[in-house]
């Protein structure tokens, strides 16, 4: 027995079955994992909205995304079936957390637990603050330039004044104007007009709140350049021989006169011809007035002039 087992022959034989059954062990292995792999799959189920539980009344929390990459993995009918049917979610649960700084793990529910799940983005860093309502005033605006050359913007009304605004604490502190900007066109005439609410910090960056209402109605008047410009009574002709002239007094000193800027602004006076030739007796005459050129109309076509008038003394 020792001999044959001492046998090089043996020996041979021996490891060559040996070497024969570790190569087939091997290959049914190969093989396999080449079925196994054969039956995997990996996708992205892309854009999942992300649900997030927290106290709406209370806080409100900045930077949760709206929405993650969900990338699955594992055997092909479970991956078809979920990415077909996708009736499982991704969500936050933030109820345990208290106000301030916090990084939260995005976490998901209805998935095979033979798939292998990776959401993008996994984490978030939010910020938990207190929700604050409080009451503004809205300034209405329009750009001048857009009404018609001789008209002004005489007054913005906003209905209703007031509007609530609602937003994390820290946004409400930081806002500084709250705005309704009407647009116009080449306008001449009064008339109304709704506008949105747009809430803005002192860098005028838009803030991220709740207005109500969200529209307010401006009620804007317009109404044509004018100025009021003294009155500058000019005498022509003379009285009879038996009166005397002794007073001459316009009862209003200014005129309301109506027209393009440029051409309202260059006049200093209203001049006014006055015939004292026509006065007879002390009283108030009515006196037409002339509109100056380029004027478009005057507050009144006629002023009333006090006069007095007295006999002339006689001398030897």
């Amino acid at each position: 027995m020792d001999k044959m087992i001492d046998s090089p022959w043996v020996l041979r034989i021996t490891s060559l079955a040996l070497a024969i059954l570790l190569f087939f062990s091997v290959r049914s292995e190969i093989n396999s994992n080449e079925r196994l792999t054969v039956n995997e799959q990996e996708d992205v189920i892309r854009d999942v909205p992300v649900e997030v539980y927290y106290d709406k009344d209370n806080v409100i929390v900045a930077g949760i995304p709206s929405v993650v990459d969900v990338r699955i993995k594992g055997p092909t009918q479970d991956v078809l079936k979920v990415k077909a049917s996708r009736d499982f979610k991704v969500f936050m649960d933030l109820n345990r957390l208290l106000i301030g700084e916090h990084t939260v793990k995005l976490q998901y529910e209805n998935i095979s637990r033979k798939l292998d799940v990776e959401l993008d983005p996994g984490t978030a860093d939010i910020v938990i603050e207190e929700r604050v309502t409080k009451e503004f005033k809205v300034e209405a605006e329009m750009n001048r330039q857009t009404i018609a050359e001789g008209y002004v913007l005489k007054g913005l009304t906003v209905e209703p004044a007031n509007v609530f605004i609602t937003g994390a604490k820290s946004a409400i502190d930081s806002i500084s104007y709250v705005k309704a900007t009407v647009a116009g066109d080449a306008s001449k005439e009064n008339f109304t007009q709704d506008a949105d609410v747009r809430v803005l910090d002192k860098e005028l960056n838009k803030l991220d709140v709740e207005v109500n209402p969200k529209t307010v109605n401006v009620a804007i008047e317009i109404s044509e350049y004018s100025r009021d410009i003294p009155i500058n009574l000019i005498q022509k002709g003379k009285v009879k021989a038996d009166l005397q002239l002794d007073e001459i007094k316009a009862e209003q000193r200014f005129i309301t006169v109506y027209g393009a800027k440029s051409i309202v602004d260059a006049i200093t006076t209203i001049d006014v011809s006055v015939d004292v030739s026509k006065f007879i007796e002390s009283k108030t005459y009515t006196v037409p007035v002339a509109k100056p050129e380029g004027v478009s109309k005057l507050g009144t076509e006629a002023i009333k002039v006090k006069v007095q008038i007295s006999k002339a003394e006689q001398t030897e």
